[in-house]
């Protein structure tokens, strides 16, 4: 039978908690160096991303044209369509591609997944602020992320002021947010079930 310890945990679960707990409250929090590494991871990842999407739909295109007249027909009948299509698709990009980078993150730091998740939002804010103010006082060839499709950059050419500027620059934002978040506390709980494991195995060694 398993012995209660010196906390009072009783159960594998309730000693897992504990452990957790102490070593969060010394190694816990923001970890930026992991952070760091789980924003390139998302960068990398969208880039990838989008060529492929890219890619796809330049074969769609081809498959579905018969000729070059029919198929700008076809484009502007269906623009609305195609620009919904594409923030979808772009919103999907940044989901999955900040996931990996949270989970990067989360696996690195261990601790506070959600946390980690926030500062490769907050890495990927910090670098459009630098790359903005550094097109605005060097000229726009230093904006490196405008050449990375759907890379969460700040429009300095007021094209923030239209309708989509404001839908685009909320999908630049809140879908990384979320999906870096989720991703960040994926990669932390893969830590939670070796820190189980451990104790599960210790707990039948003494038994």
């Amino acid at each position: 039978m398993a012995q209660r310890d010196s906390r009072g945990a009783s159960t594998p679960q309730g000693r897992t908690n504990d452990i957790v707990a102490t070593e969060k409250e010394r190694f816990g929090g923001i970890k930026w160096g992991s952070a760091f590494f789980g924003w390139l991871t998302a960068i990398g990842m969208t880039v990838l991303l989008s060529a492929l999407a890219t890619a796809i739909g330049v074969g769609v295109g081809a498959a579905n044209s018969t000729n070059v007249n029919q198929a700008a027909d076809q484009a502007s009948k269906n623009a609305q369509t195609l620009g919904v299509a594409s923030g979808i698709i772009l919103a999907i990009i940044l989901f999955l591609a900040y996931y990996c980078g949270g989970y990067v993150a989360g696996r690195m730091a261990r601790f506070d997944g959600a946390r980690q998740g926030l500062a490769v939002w907050l890495w990927g804010i910090i670098v459009a602020v630098i790359v903005a103010i550094l097109a605005t006082v060097a000229g726009s060839q230093f904006n490196i992320l405008g050449n990375l499709n759907g890379a969460p950059q700040i429009p300095v050419d007021g094209s923030l002021l239209t309708v989509s500027g404001i839908i685009g620059l909320v999908i630049a934002l809140i879908v990384p947010l979320l999906g870096a978040i989720l991703g960040g506390k994926a990669g932390m709980h893969f830590h939670r079930k070796v820190d189980r494991a451990a104790v599960e195995r210790r707990t039948d060694v003494v038994d």
